[in-house]
């Protein structure tokens, strides 16, 4: 079968790395990608531990190997640019610490987002410009790609002195956030080791052609996602730069933290778009297409599912996910 196929182990942080391994090949699936840091915990990925032990290392990538498993990516996603003293350094120092942890294990590839910096040097919250068309907007656009371009050209020759290609999901609230703006980090910072992480899901609720996409960035897309969107018909009224969202109350059970004393929001209940599990938002078909077009560029990419769809447990989410996506890698 073309291409490696599996997931992105987060939405099983409740279980134990192995057992979470065993429902992903139960699945069918071959390819993982777990977390080391950024905005969320890492239990799948001691990575204190695997950094100073060679031994605790081979041991780690046992766990792989004895299933058949392969370990494809590791994920750090967060905002290494924000000015929040709790945040920004923190997700930085994750990053550097996931490329060095990546160079010793044989990881190739690095998922993380470009971050969002202030405004200003004096500002003390990030802000993400959209519709830069009043000339102030432009000034902060200027400000923020120096800081980026600055940060960036620091990691990217990191992740090279350490053979690591580090695949920036283009994420919205990022610098980066579509294939014009990824291209544009590239070509500021002079990179070698910087590229795409495919993810479909946020290019899809933003009205983009994922496939050319996929087209325009060619060999700049090292690493995929595979989830899927749908818009709602909140979108007609609330339109996708939705920003209705709520508090999530400070004793409510699982709540995400994203930095020291901030947390993930709440949804409105009539959304704009929401994630779905693979194959709910777009057919078989389409997603034959997507692994097509990722192939044509590497044969041999692993493209990992993120579950996220809140109709569907995390199991029951995961694995229509996977069979939906095997039938469509079946059709290449």
């Amino acid at each position: 079968m073309p291409l490696k196929l599996g997931a992105y182990t987060a939405c099983l942080h409740d279980r134990p790395l192995e057992d979470a391994l065993d429902f992903l090949k139960a699945n069918g699936l071959t390819s993982v990608e777990v977390n080391t840091g950024g905005f969320i915990p890492a239990p799948h990925c001691p990575v204190d531990l695997l950094l100073s032990s060679e031994k605790a290392r081979a041991d780690y990538l046992e766990a792989f190997a004895s299933r058949g498993m392969e370990l494809t990516g590791l994920n750090c996603n967060g905002n290494p640019l924000n000015p929040l003293p709790g945040v920004g350094p923190k997700h930085a120092a994750d990053v550097r610490r996931t490329i060095e942890l990546a160079g010793l294990l044989g990881v190739r590839n690095v998922v993380t987002m470009s971050g969002t910096p202030g405004s200003d040097p004096d500002a003390k919250y990030p802000s993400w410009v959209v519709n830069p068309w009043d000339g102030v907007y432009m000034d902060v656009l200027d400000y923020q790609w120096d800081v980026a371009a600055e940060f960036w050209t620091e990691t990217d020759a990191l992740a090279r002195a350490n053979d690591v290609r580090v695949a920036i999901e283009m994420h919205p609230h990022n610098l980066v956030f579509s294939p014009v703006t990824l291209e544009k980090l590239v070509e500021l910072t002079g990179a070698t080791n910087l590229g795409a992480e495919m993810d479909p899901s946020h290019l899809m609720w933003q009205g983009m052609d994922v496939v050319a996409c996929i087209r325009r960035l060619g060999p700049l897309v090292f690493h995929a996602a595979a989830k899927d969107a749908t818009l709602c018909k909140g979108v007609d009224v609330r339109g996708v730069l939705d920003t209705s969202f709520g508090r999530v109350p400070a004793d409510a059970p699982g709540r995400t933290p994203t930095g020291i004393g901030f947390w993930g929001n709440s949804w409105p209940t009539d959304p704009a778009w929401k994630f779905v599990a693979v194959g709910i938002g777009h057919d078989t078909a389409y997603w034959t297409e997507f692994l097509a077009a990722l192939a044509e560029i590497d044969p041999d990419m692993a493209v990992n599912i993120e579950h996220e769809d809140a109709a569907y447990s995390q199991t029951e989410g995961l694995a229509l996910a996977a069979k939906n996506l095997r039938e469509a890698a079946a059709n290449l």
